[in-house]
């Protein structure tokens, strides 16, 4: 089932286009990442979807229905720009935001100290926001995203302002709210959250869409022919043309291309020179596609 399904949007300030004839297509229960440089028109998609501003063309369905307000209460939003009331205490502001989804105040509580707890912030509920550090803030603006159980969240740059040990606890929290069916728009710069994380990807650059699709798709899409073979006991006196030693100890590293003989031909090769304990494709990372093709998209 699509949850989102984005057709054809179109936004300009002045003469500046922000988005360019995009069109998306978002499953239910899905980890969907959004990738571009600053000024991509990633946050001008976001705040279309949440009714911030309005689109100049285009159409935006919801559960196969058109974007209207009512839909917002099924929708949660992190913005990039943290939005908290800083001389309030963390409980009061989460009840308030609980309220203003329409959680009853048992339910507000309830679920406010759940989260609380699972953030292990508890102790934390009757600071001031602005006694917090920027990465406990963080916890709070995250939790005020997620409170109604929203169908679709919307996490604009969510690792921003956190140590490992408290982007490990968020990204777990994603992976879960996925588990239970929430679909996911994610937002980021950063290539190894949307490795371990999206199962599909938009990249964006100057208002346009440039590249989508499954996350294993797009990788493969760009596969350069090479694999890691690892070998055990290698038995040759020189290295084949065109194997490149990556390390060498008790089991050595090879990176190695391709040829017409295929993936058969170059494992029956490998056996005769040692024993084979690894060989594996190499994809190139998120990371590097993102450059790659940004710098395309900016040279025509």
């Amino acid at each position: 089932m699509k949850i989102l399904e984005i057709q054809h949007l179109n936004k300009s300030y002045g003469s500046t286009k922000a988005l360019s004839d995009i069109s998306l297509s978002i499953s239910k229960g899905r980890i969907f990442g959004v990738l571009g440089p600053n000024g991509a028109g990633k946050t001008t998609l976001i705040r279309i979807i949440n009714q911030i501003i309005d689109p100049d063309s285009g159409i935006i369905l919801f559960k196969n229905q058109p974007l209207k307000r009512e839909h917002i209460i099924n929708i949660g939003y992190l913005p990039e720009e943290r939005g908290l009331y800083k001389k309030m205490k963390v409980w009061d502001q989460l009840i308030y935001f609980a309220r203003l989804k329409g959680l009853s105040a048992n339910e507000a509580q309830y679920k406010v100290d759940n989260w609380l707890n699972r953030m292990e912030i508890a102790h934390w509920k009757h600071k001031r926001i602005d006694d917090l550090s920027k990465g406990m803030a963080q916890k709070i603006q995250f939790i005020s995203a997620v409170l109604h159980e929203p169908e679709l969240l919307i996490l604009d740059e969510p690792f921003s302002g956190f140590d490992p040990v408290n982007a490990e606890l968020i990204k777990n929290e994603i992976l879960a709210l996925r588990e239970r069916g929430v679909t996911l728009l994610l937002s980021t710069h950063r290539m190894e959250s949307v490795e371990l994380l999206c199962d599909e990807i938009a990249m964006f650059n100057k208002s346009e869409k440039i590249l989508s699709g499954h996350l294993y798709d797009v990788k493969t899409q760009f596969r350069t022919n090479k694999f890691e073979l690892k070998i055990k006991g290698f038995m040759a006196e020189s290295i084949p043309p065109g194997w490149e030693l990556i390390s060498k100890t008790e089991v050595d590293t090879f990176c190695v291309p391709l040829q017409e003989e295929g993936s058969n031909g170059l494992l029956h090769k490998a056996m005769e020179l040692g024993e084979v304990v690894g060989l594996k494709e190499i994809l190139p990372s998120m990371e590097e596609i993102f450059i790659q093709q940004v710098k395309k998209h900016e040279n025509g």
